[in-house]
This record gives structure tokens, C-alpha cells and sequence, in this order.
């Protein structure tokens, strides 16, 4: 099958699989189709897929992911001993596990073609994120607690893990406890790859999309929690922290790169 083939398969059995979308009509064009394709994708409740759809929807995610293009960890360079900044597309990184900003159902973002990281993350790891995430909650018997973490596979990502986290939702200015709220979810990572035996861990902005945490506040406890816990339990693990906005980098790049010395008042601007 060509990756055009691809696309036409999955989305005439993902209409079909669901009677009340089975007679919508396909677009004619590319990009209309991989549009759609994915907001099928993000609706689909979570279900065993067959074998035949598997295959097809593996190999046209796998295909997708080269062609944005990977990048490896290891081609990395560190702005601080075991810590790294790198702005770009998280379902690209080839790393021990990465961090999915996560809601407390743990289901992903069923909003189509949603533009946040849950959505994302979802959407290339393939539908069996979805069913494992369920088969979790299942087991557990409650919704995901703030501050708390569970792992899975990567599935079709180039990581080997996702660990799936639920930050605190701010109304307002945080308080204390939406602080110490964050910096579990921050530990709770840490801890769930060191125990998994992963030696690199790669975490999104937690909470600052759609929950509102102020991005610099946020920024600050996430470099304060990872340097606390590599301290505390003289940890190796190497933490990169992936920011996809522009803001984000500016932020983590200040608080990470040694201050410069001073040049006198003359230079003051």
C-alpha cells in the first residue's frame, strides 16, 4: 500500500466502524484527508482494534513520524549537566519515555484535531494507547489523581515509554497547593522511569496549556523539583525539558544558562 492507500483504508473502516458516520462522504484531497483521518482517530472510544487495521495504522503512523522527522536524544547537548532544552515536536524524540500532560480520565483528548499535546501524543501513538490508558483505569477503578503518574508503552512513538501525568487546573493566581500539586506530578515522573529503568525522561510544559498555570511560575518548579530529586536521591537519570512555544523556551533558557557577568552600568540598557 502507498501512505495514500493508507490513509483511504483507515478512514473508511473508522466510518464504518461508527453507523452514525458510515455514509459521510470523503474528501477528495490530501491534507482534507489526514485531517480527517485524525479527528477519527481522536473520537474513537477505546476498543481492540483487528489486525489487519493494526498493521495498516502502524505503518502509515511509522511513515508519518519519518517524514516530520526524528531527533535522538543522544545527538543532544546539555545546558547543564544532565539537563537538556530542546523546542520541538515531542512525538518525534527518541528518548527513554516522554511526558504527556493528561487529563484524569487518562483516555487522551477525544476533541478532533485538537491542538494539545494529549491530542498529539495520542493521536501517533495509535489507537492502542487509548485501550491500554482504559485497561489502567479500569484496573484502578477511579479517575487519575492530581500530582499522581502511570506509564505505558510508546507504541508507534520513537520513545520507549509515555508516562501519562494530571497537573493541577488553575483559576486565578496558584496557590500553595497548586505548587505542591505540580512538583508531584514532576516526582511522580522521576520516580515511575527510574523504577521502570529508563535513563532519560523528556516532559512537556505540565499544565500551563489548557489548565493555566503561569508559564515562568511553572517553569520554576519544574527545574526546582528535577534538581531537588537528582540531588536528594543522586539520580543520573538525564531530563530533557521539551518546550514547543517560543515563550517557553525563553523561559527555561534564562533559568537554566548560568546568569553572565556583569559588564558595568555603561552597558545597561
Amino acid at each position: 500500500m502507498t501512505q495514500a492507500e493508507r490513509q483511504l483504508y483507515l478512514i473508511k473502516t473508522l466510518l464504518e466502524e461508527q453507523p452514525q458516520y458510515a455514509a459521510s462522504e470523503i474528501p477528495a484531497d490530501e491534507p482534507s484527508q489526514r485531517l480527517l483521518l485524525r479527528g477519527l482517530f481522536n473520537i474513537r472510544p477505546p476498543r481492540p482494534a483487528g489486525s489487519d487495521f493494526l498493521a495498516v495504522q502502524n505503518a502509515y503512523l511509522q511513515e508519518e513520524l519519518q517524514s516530520k522527522g526524528l531527533t535522538d536524544f543522544a545527538d543532544l547537548t546539555p545546558i547543564q549537566p544532565g539537563l537538556y532544552l530542546w523546542q520541538g515536536d515531542i512525538t518525534t524524540l527518541r528518548c527513554g519515555a516522554i511526558v504527556n500532560a493528561a487529563n484524569s480520565a487518562l483516555l487522551g483528548c477525544f476533541q478532533p484535531n485538537h491542538c494539545c499535546i494529549d491530542n498529539a501524543i495520542h493521536t501517533y501513538a495509535g489507537v492502542q494507547l487509548r485501550l491500554a490508558c482504559a485497561d489502567l483505569m479500569r484496573r484502578q477503578g477511579r479517575e487519575e489523581k492530581t500530582g499522581q503518574a502511570k506509564i505505558t508503552p510508546a507504541f508507534n512513538l520513537p520513545c520507549r515509554k509515555i508516562i501519562h501525568t494530571v497537573g493541577p487546573i488553575i483559576q486565578g493566581r496558584p496557590n500553595a497547593e497548586d505548587c505542591r500539586l505540580l512538583a508531584s506530578c514532576y516526582r511522580s515522573c522521576l520516580e515511575l522511569a527510574e523504577q521502570n529503568g529508563l535513563n532519560s525522561i523528556t516532559f512537556c510544559c505540565i499544565s500551563t496549556g489548557e489548565f493555566h498555570f503561569p508559564n515562568d511560575q511553572a517553569a520554576a518548579i519544574a527545574i526546582q523539583t528535577v534538581n531537588d530529586y537528582r540531588k536528594q536521591t543522586n539520580s543520573k537519570i538525564e531530563v530533557i525539558f521539551n518546550v514547543f512555544k517560543q515563550i517557553d523556551y525563553q523561559i527555561y533558557q534564562r533559568l537554566l544558562r548560568p546568569a553572565e557577568p556583569s559588564q558595568g552600568a555603561a552597558d545597561e540598557r
